[in-house]
């Protein structure tokens, strides 16, 4: 038996990815997004069902699965995502973010100074 594994976020930031069939869960919303990678969503459980209404309808940068999925559904969502004016317009929107992303997390960005400020407030506690 060969078990096969490989790193989601290096899939994800290969040149050729030009979308993600994803549950939604946080992890690979965040990786999707830092790899300026739109998504389909398909979400099942938990905060997946959060996560894929922020991706559809507040950021732009998502397409959800009916529940009751259907290969010819799937087909004209990939379709889209790929060749059609709602995909070129998610990966513009998910570049943005990526973009956003980048800047919060570079010395003086939000993230940077957020996360600064709590290992100040951890160690002087």
């Amino acid at each position: 038996m060969i078990a096969s594994w490989c790193c989601q976020e290096q899939v994800l930031n290969h040149p050729s990815i030009g979308g993600f069939l994803t549950h939604s869960g946080w992890n690979s919303t965040l990786e999707s997004i830092c790899a300026g990678v739109p998504m389909i969503s398909w979400p099942f459980f938990a905060e997946q069902l959060t996560n894929c209404r922020y991706c559809c309808t507040e950021w732009g940068i998502g397409m959800e699965i009916d529940s009751n999925v259907k290969r010819n559904e799937v087909e004209e969502l990939v379709r889209e995502l790929m060749d059609g004016e709602r995909g070129k317009k998610m990966k513009e929107n998910v570049m943005n973010l990526k973009i956003k992303a980048e800047e919060a997390c570079k010395p003086g960005g939000s993230a940077y100074k957020n996360f600064d400020r709590l290992i100040d407030e951890v160690l002087h506690f």
